[in-house]
């Protein structure tokens, strides 16, 4: 079991990767185009800024579950190394259960902030806020899915002290 829900950690976690590595490169192009905008050409558009500012967004919302897919918190991990390795195992799992209702959470309410930005417009783009407004349920949704698969990956390798370790 633990194999299978290690492998769909993985390719959820890379199909995550290649979406925010897409947003990070349309982020980047946009941001060129407004600076060749203001500083060369003068066609004065006024979308890159708003552009931008929603792909940005979007990616570091979307990047938050690569970073449970490997566990991969400086704050939890400095907290965790402290403690004598009997406790790091509860503590392990106490912190994955806090942080999967706290994503939870976010995602059940972020659906109706969503749904609120849908009676939003945005002037510049001439369309509903919705799409851009989604990106907080859709990544606290896969932020729980990816909390699920990653507790169920390393619950028994908690039980290792070399997996110990390693986790932190």
């Amino acid at each position: 079991m633990r194999e299978w829900v290690g492998i769909a950690s993985d390719r959820l976690n890379r199909a995550v990767e290649a979406t925010v590595a897409l947003l990070m490169l349309l982020l980047l192009l946009d941001v060129w185009l407004g600076v060749l905008d203001r500083y060369y050409f003068g066609w004065q558009l006024p979308w890159p800024e708003v552009l931008a500012r929603y792909l940005m967004i979007w990616a570091a919302m979307l990047a938050v579950s690569c970073g449970i897919a490997h566990r991969e918190h400086i704050g939890l991990t400095a907290f965790i190394s402290l403690l004598p390795r009997p406790i790091r195992r509860t503590v392990l799992i106490a912190m994955d259960v806090i942080a999967l209702g706290l994503f939870t959470y976010v995602a059940y309410f972020g659906f109706g902030f969503a749904e609120g930005g849908g009676r939003r417009q945005a002037m510049i783009f001439g369309m509903s806020l919705a799409p851009f407004y989604a990106a907080i349920p859709v990544a606290a949704t896969l932020c729980s899915i990816q909390m699920v698969l990653v507790l169920l990956r390393d619950l028994g390798t908690h039980l290792e002290p070399e997996a110990i370790e390693e986790a932190v």
